[in-house]
């Protein structure tokens, strides 16, 4: 593994030990050259998952938009960076246990709206009033009225 402070090509492995997700390794390194330390992760490659998009374009699976989506939707509410980070892990690990080679956009936006209504509502009601695209105030206020009225 290559250093990414100095750039030495052989580093060696101090520590391994299964990440908090079980479904990876985490390896503490060090760089026998400028002496640093640092941590990498070795997960199992997974065939592709390809999504579906409304359009019916087809593109690549991406982590980062999930978890793009999701920060923009918590921004400025009290969700701590590792609930955000655990959260995208448990979407991520029910896609992919449904063992798919295709999935459609719309089931990925059901599984991240789920999972951000038991996380925070708001964070809930920024997120579904794009995904669901609300088309006035009345749209909103029935999302509103819905969770409301599960209390």
């Amino acid at each position: 593994m290559k250093c990414p402070y100095c750039g030495n090509p052989d580093t060696r492995v101090i520590d391994s030990r299964p990440a908090e997700d079980g479904s990876s390794i985490r390896r503490r390194r060090s760089c026998d050259t400028c002496g640093k330390r640092f941590t990498t992760y070795e997960k199992v490659e997974t065939i592709p998952l390809i999504v579906i998009k409304k359009d019916n374009n087809r593109e690549q699976y991406d982590r980062g938009k999930i978890e793009k989506g999701i920060l923009q939707a918590c921004y400025k509410r009290p969700v701590p960076a590792e609930v955000i980070r655990k959260t995208v892990e448990q979407i991520e690990t029910e896609i992919f246990n449904r063992e798919e080679k295709e999935i459609p956009s719309k089931v990925i936006g059901e599984i991240v709206m789920h999972k951000l209504k038991d996380l925070d509502e708001v964070a809930y009601v920024r997120f579904a009033s794009v995904y669901r695209e609300f088309k006035d105030v009345n749209t909103f206020m029935e999302e509103l009225k819905s969770i409301l009225d599960k209390k």
